[in-house]
C-alpha cells in the first residue's frame, strides 16, 4: 500500500498539480481527474473547477494522464486523492470499466464520486454523472449528414474515428449516436465494431488528438479511398482527419462531422473545415462538480439527476453554418459566443 500510494504521489508531481485558493476551516478539498491537460475541452473543465474551487474555498488538486487513455495515471492519482483525505473526485475516465474497483476504495474511504462527461460503467459506481447526452450529441451529427447528403446517404461510404481501443463509454455513445442518426443499425450499442452496414469502410482510433485523427484517417482511405463521411470522436481528430484528407486532395467532398464545441473546433466549422459539431458545456460540468462536493461535505447530500434519466444533462446542441430543416441548430457566429478553448 506504502508503495502505490507514494508512486501516485510522483505520478503528482510529475503530471502537475494546481491548487486552489485556501480551503476554510472546514478544510475541504477535492481532486480533478481528467484524461490528458492539453485537450482544450479538459483545460476548460479544469479552469471551471478552479474558478468554482476559489469562489467556495474549497482546496482543489489536479491531475491528468499523459494521453487521452493513460487509465494508470488516473489510478496513483485516485490512490493519492485518498491518501490527501479529499472530500470527493471528479473525473474524466479513460477506462470506464477498469477504474470503477479503484474509485469503490475511494467511496469506501467516504469521498463522492463525481463523473465528468465520461459516464462510467456501469453508470452507478459513481455517485452522479454531470455530461452532455452522448447518444443525443452523436444522433444530432448522424442525422445532420444523413439530411444533407439526401438520397446520397444510402450509397455512402462511412469512416468512424473513435477514441482508444478500450471503448470507453463516452466513445461507444458518440459513435452508436452517429450511426443511429445516420441510420446504420448499431446492432449491440454497447459494442463499437459489431455492426454489419456496407456503408461502414471501418473504424480506427484516435486517442482523441490530432497526431492520432491524421493517422486514423491515413489508415481509413488506404482501406477505402473512396470515403465520403467521416465520424470523428472530437474536434482534435477531426482536424488530424481533415490534415489527412487535404494531402490527398479529399477535403473538399468529405462530409466531416465531430463533438466537442470548443473554440478553435466552432472556427473550423466556420472555415469549412468541419460541417456540423456538437457543442458541450465543459466549464458547467466541472463547476457543477465541485459545487456538490462541498455541499456534499458540509451536509452529506448527494446531487440528483436531472428527470427522466440516471446522469444530471448539461446540454448539447448541434453548431453548423448548413442547417437542415429537420434538426435545430445554432450557427458558428452564436456557436462562437458559447465556445471554450
Amino acid at each position: 500500500m506504502k508503495k502505490t500510494v507514494l508512486s501516485g504521489a510522483f505520478a503528482a508531481l510529475v503530471l502537475g498539480v494546481a491548487f486552489s485558493a485556501p480551503a476554510h476551516a472546514a478544510g475541504v478539498s477535492a481532486c480533478l481527474i481528467t484524461k490528458t491537460d492539453t485537450n482544450p475541452f479538459f483545460v476548460k473543465m479544469k479552469d471551471g473547477a478552479t474558478a468554482k474551487a476559489k469562489e467556495l474555498g474549497v482546496t482543489l488538486k489536479s491531475y491528468a494522464g499523459k494521453i487521452d487513455g493513460d487509465s494508470e495515471s488516473q489510478v496513483a492519482a485516485i490512490e493519492t486523492c485518498i491518501a490527501d483525505g479529499a472530500k470527493g473526485i471528479l473525473i474524466t475516465a479513460s477506462d470506464t470499466k477498469g477504474i470503477v474497483p479503484n474509485l469503490k476504495k475511494a467511496r469506501d474511504a467516504g469521498m463522492l464520486i463525481i463523473a465528468l462527461d465520461t459516464p462510467l460503467e456501469p453508470i452507478n459506481a459513481a455517485d452522479m454523472t454531470f455530461a452532455t447526452d452522448n447518444l443525443l450529441a452523436g444522433k444530432l451529427i448522424g442525422q445532420w449528414a444523413k439530411e444533407t447528403l439526401g438520397d446520397k446517404a444510402k450509397d455512402a461510404k462511412v469512416a468512424f474515428l473513435d477514441l482508444t481501443p478500450s471503448q470507453p463509454s463516452v466513445d461507444i455513445l458518440r459513435d452508436q449516436g452517429f450511426m443511429i442518426g445516420f441510420g446504420i443499425d448499431p446492432k449491440d450499442p454497447n459494442k463499437i465494431g459489431d455492426e454489419d452496414d456496407p456503408r461502414i469502410v471501418g473504424h480506427d482510433v484516435t486517442n482523441g488528438n490530432e497526431e492520432g485523427g491524421r493517422t486514423a484517417m491515413e489508415n481509413l482511405l488506404q482501406k477505402d479511398p473512396t470515403i465520403n463521411v467521416v465520424h470523428t470522436i472530437n474536434e482534435p481528430a477531426a482536424a488530424g482527419a481533415y490534415e489527412a484528407l487535404k494531402a490527398v486532395g479529399r477535403e473538399k467532398d468529405v462530409l466531416l462531422v465531430s463533438v466537442d464545441g470548443g473554440c478553435p473546433g466552432v472556427k473550423n466549422v466556420a472555415g469549412g473545415v468541419i460541417g456540423a459539431t456538437s457543442q458541450q458545456y465543459p466549464l458547467q460540468m466541472a463547476s457543477l462538480g465541485i459545487e456538490a462536493i462541498k455541499k456534499f461535505a458540509d451536509t452529506g447530500e448527494k446531487p440528483k439527476p436531472t428527470a427522466g434519466k440516471d446522469f444530471f444533462d448539461t446540454g448539447v446542441t448541434l453548431v453548423t453554418d448548413k442547417p437542415v430543416p429537420a434538426i435545430k441548430s445554432i450557427d458558428t457566429k452564436e456557436g462562437l459566443n458559447k465556445c471554450w478553448g
